[in-house]
C-alpha cells in the first residue's frame, strides 16, 4: 500500500530541495526522520514535517505503523515564479525571480522478512 503527501506553493526553489530530497529515496521512514534532524538546510525542516505528515496519514488512515514504511520517492517540480523588480544604477531595473516549489512523497509498506 502507498500513501501520499503533498507541499505545494513552498517559497523555495526546487534545486534547493533536489539536494535534500535525493538523500530520502529508498530509505525506512524512521532513519529519513534521523537523517532530517541532522542536517541543516530550510528544505530539510519542509521535508520533515512532509514526511511526519505521511507517517500521521499512514498510521490513522491506512493503520500502517510506521516501523514498516520506506520512502518510496520525493518528487520535486517548479511552482510559479513570482516576478520582482529591484532598482539598479543610472534608473534601471533588474529583475529577481522569487521561486516556488511543489513537493510529493510518497511512503511505501514493506514487508520484513522474519528469520
Amino acid at each position: 500500500m502507498k500513501v501520499e503527501a503533498k507541499l505545494k506553493y513552498v517559497r523555495i526553489s526546487s534545486k534547493k530541495v533536489r539536494e535534500v530530497s535525493g538523500l530520502l529515496r529508498g530509505k525506512m521512514a524512521t532513519d529519513a526522520m534521523a537523517l532530517m534532524g541532522c542536517i541543516r538546510k530550510k528544505s530539510t525542516r519542509l521535508i520533515g514535517a512532509l514526511l511526519e505528515s505521511a507517517i500521521a496519514n499512514a498510521e490513522n488512515n491506512n493503520n500502517l505503523p510506521a516501523s514498516r514504511l520506506a520512502v518510496d520517492s520525493v518528487t520535486v517540480e517548479d511552482g510559479p515564479v513570482l516576478k520582482r523588480f529591484v532598482p539598479a544604477a543610472r534608473g534601471s531595473a533588474h529583475p529577481i525571480k522569487k521561486r516556488m516549489s511543489h513537493i510529493r512523497l510518497v511512503l511505501k509498506e514493506i514487508e520484513r522478512k522474519e528469520g
